[in-house]
């Protein structure tokens, strides 16, 4: 059975895409640890992230610097941490999240209930910045 990325990536389930080229997409989290928190996550349905291909995980790596290198010009913060975690969806996906405190980075602090207005003006800023950055054949409309 598909993994709920794989569904997203296929378009059966909505999703909030901010980056997609051949390998990977990126999209906002729907229970983000702080605003702007983007999955970079590989087409291919690889379970462990230590798993991938080579050039996969050389490419998600730097895509998620894309990523956090956008997140730092919209989004106020002291640092982008960046987590492979894998517990939680049986699909490799990297964490680029803003954060000002390491807590920034405990799940258990991830917000439940964002507001779907604020999950899509996000993802509009990110792509505004990505395209900015001369990223648009990668950023979706």
């Amino acid at each position: 059975m598909a993994s709920i990325f794989t569904r997203i990536i296929n378009g059966e389930i909505p999703g909030r895409f901010v980056w997609s080229d051949d390998v990977c997409i990126a999209m906002i989290d729907i229970r983000p640890l702080h605003r702007g928190h983007v999955l970079v996550i590989p087409r291919a349905e690889v379970d462990h992230w230590v798993d991938l291909d080579d050039a996969v995980a050389t490419h998600l790596m730097a895509t998620a610097k894309i990523i956090g290198e956008a997140q730092r010009s919209v989004i106020e913060c002291e640092r982008i941490g960046l987590m492979i975690a894998g517990f939680e969806v049986p699909h490799t996906h990297v964490h680029v999240v803003p954060m000002s405190t390491m807590r920034d980075l405990d799940f258990a602090n991830a917000e439940t209930s964002p507001r779907a207005d604020d999950l899509d003006a996000v993802a509009n800023e990110l792509r505004g910045a990505l395209r900015s950055a001369g990223h648009s054949d990668h950023v979706p409309e």
